[in-house]
């Protein structure tokens, strides 16, 4: 199972009105372990980033100024990115900016190169309803360390954002790994530590007491029982 936890900055909050993404970065996740293998780029937005935003990353217009365009990387963001399930928190976000870098491209979106994507967001809402549930009140839930995080980073905010995952699951997790291990746990106690079964036979008054019943039945049924059927088979 390939994750990558992904998280953009941008120069404002709607890419419908022109804002770009100025920080991308995605970390890799192997069978719900790091591989160390990650992605990172500030980006170029050819634009002014909103006052709002930058007080958020702290990015700043000369400190991107000669940094790549997105179209300078997208290929190899997309070989990074592609066929891993992607977890982000609040998706629709990222991916609508995403998707709107993807579009100046002329290129198909993100669907098309990660069809499966899970929102943190929407799964720590599901399980702490009415809690905050932004990546600092996450990290202090799931005692993630983000004492580092004094502005939004993309690269920092997806590595927390794995440790976090990694709490918020840790649960089906567990159930998993007992649902595989009970069956071969239970074979081996069957056959080493149960004891062997213990045969009584029936003594004289309980085989005539048996006969009478029977002979009863078949008086009343007019007909052979079974039992003695089978026997005198």
């Amino acid at each position: 199972m390939r994750q990558i936890f992904l998280d953009t900055e941008t120069t404002g909050l709607d890419p419908r009105q022109g804002h770009r993404i100025i920080e991308v970065a995605g970390v890799e996740m192997v069978n719900r372990r790091l591989t160390g293998n990650r992605f990172h780029r500030y980006l170029n937005p050819e634009r002014d980033i909103d006052a709002g935003a930058q007080q958020v990353h702290g990015l700043t217009s000369e400190f991107l100024q000669d940094k790549p365009r997105f179209a300078d990387i997208v290929d190899e963001l997309l070989a990074f990115l592609r066929g891993a399930e992607l977890v982000i928190h609040n998706a629709p976000f990222d991916l609508g900016f995403l998707n709107a870098e993807l579009q100046r491209l002329d290129r198909p979106l993100m669907v098309e190169y990660c069809p499966e994507v899970t929102d943190t967001l929407k799964l720590a809402k599901d399980l702490h309803p009415g809690q905050k549930n932004n990546l600092n009140a996450l990290c202090k839930r799931y005692e993630v360390d983000n004492t580092s995080r004094t502005l939004h980073g993309a690269l920092l905010d997806a590595e927390l954002l794995g440790a976090v995952y990694l709490g918020m699951t840790r649960g089906q997790e567990s159930l998993v790994m007992e649902m595989e291990t009970k069956p071969a746990q239970f074979g081996q106690q069957s056959s080493s530590t149960h004891a062997p079964l213990r045969i009584i036979l029936a003594d004289a008054l309980e085989i005539s007491a048996h006969e009478t019943e029977l002979t009863r039945l078949e008086q009343e049924s007019r007909k052979s029982s079974l039992w003695r059927s089978t026997l005198s088979g």
